[in-house]
Parts: C-alpha cells; structure tokens; sequence
C-alpha cells in the first residue's frame, strides 16, 4: 500500500493536479475579493461623502426687446450640494487636493428646454447661482485650500460642502400682459407643465483627489427635480443613505 502510495505522488501527473489544484483555489480566491470590491468599493476612505442635498426651483428670465408687459424664458433649476467629510476612523492624515464632477449624461422626459451644469457665480454677491452661459461648464472642480470659498471654486482640504447646479432652460416662454405681480415660483404652473414633464434622470462622477497622490471615483445616479416643484415652487431633499454610492480608487 505505501509503495503504491508512494508511487502515485512520485508521477509527474500527481504533482501537475496538485499545482492545478492550487492555482484554481488562488484563482477563486482571487475573483472572490475582485467580485466583493466590485460590490462594496473602499471600505475605509480618507474622505467619505455624508450626503447629498437637492434644492428644486423655477425661475424666469426676461427676455430682450419683449413687446409684451411680461415675457419670461422660464428654466427649472436643480441646486447640488455635496457633503465630504473626514473619515475619523481613518488612521493617516491625508489632505484633498481637489474633487471633480464630470460625465454628466442626462435622460430627460421631454424634449423642450436644454440642461446645462453651472458653477457658482463669482461677481453677484446676493446669490450663489446665476444661470448663464458664463457660468456653464461640462466639468466642476473644486481646489483643496486652507480655506472655503465656494464661489472661488475653493473647498476646505479636510472637508466640506460644496455646489453646482443643473438646470433645464428654455422650458417654455410665459407671455402677459394682465398680471400685475409675478411669483416666478408659480410658472411651471401657469404654463400646464407636469413634474414628470420635468423629469430628468441624471448620472455624473464624482472624484476625490489626495495630495498623497490617491484618488477614489464613484459615480451618482439621481432624478431630478426632486418633489412637487410645479405646485409648490420650491422643493428639496436630502439623500443621506449614501451607501449606494460606491467609491473605488482609480489612482495609488
């Protein structure tokens, strides 16, 4: 018996199956971790993201040489503000050293009006957006600094909050010339328009970049406009189960 025994793991074939053996192991092991970080992401960031608040609005914009007592091009506004925060059980100190939102793709319900992404307007003091060309960008970068500074495009390197805007315009026109007083909360309504006239699925990226020279990515699917902005005028929403967001590092 113990010859035979020992002539079988003498062969050459015995060996090969235990090799094989070995590696498939390895290989599933290795597929498993794969599969479960493709699943769960990081699981101790630096920087995590706390949450997501979405502030919904109409707004109307008088258009030039009007003829009319009242002529607005009215726009559905979506104000994103971004929650990061330092990771307290994270044991190294790292510091941002930017955090970038790009790939915007947009699906909307209905064909009028143009989505476009706006960073904070610099020049009017009184407000955080204005809707304007100047202020239309494909991609939003905030810059780690010592300081916060919205406005500047400027974020606190150990965390905070910061913005953009989407919003939908050229919606529709709002002619008048019966009305005394305008409440520009009020036309999506006056125009017949339906939340779901304004829906829009919206996905974008969301990257977080360290001084270390990491970098982690996740991207964030959300509908807008959140609520019943047709009736109400204003509406908002916190996302606080950020769980779904998934982030995974893209750079060592």
């Amino acid at each position: 018996m113990k010859k035979s025994l020992k002539s079988l793991t003498d062969k050459k074939a015995f060996h090969i199956v235990i090799i094989i053996i070995i590696i498939t192991v390895l290989l599933c092991i290795l597929f498993g971790t794969i599969l479960r970080y493709d699943v769960e992401g990081e699981k101790n960031m630096p920087f995590t993201l706390k949450k997501i608040a979405i502030i919904s609005t109409s707004e109307g914009n008088d258009k030039e040489n009007k003829e009319n007592k009242w002529d607005f091009s009215v726009n559905q506004n979506n104000d994103i503000y971004i929650y990061i925060e330092k990771n307290n059980n994270y044991s190294k100190t790292e510091i941002i050293d930017s955090v970038v939102f790009d790939n915007f793709n947009f699906e909307k319900a209905n064909e009028a009006g143009q989505i476009g992404v706006y960073k904070p307007d610099s020049k009017n003091e009184n407000v955080i957006f204005r809707t304007t060309e100047e202020n239309k960008l494909e991609k939003i970068e905030y810059i780690g600094d010592s300081v916060s500074e919205m406005k500047s495009l400027k974020m606190a390197n150990q965390g905070d909050m910061i913005a953009f805007r989407i919003a939908n315009c050229n919606i529709k026109e709002y002619i008048s010339d019966d009305e005394e007083v305008i409440n520009h909360m009020e036309l999506l309504k006056k125009l017949n328009l339906t939340n779901e006239d304004l829906k829009v699925k919206t996905s974008f990226d969301i990257t977080i970049n360290l001084k270390s020279g990491k970098s982690f990515r996740t991207n964030a699917n959300i509908e807008l406009p959140v609520g019943d902005v047709v009736n109400e005028g204003t509406t908002s929403n916190e996302i606080t189960d950020t769980s779904k967001f998934i982030f995974k590092r893209i750079k060592n």
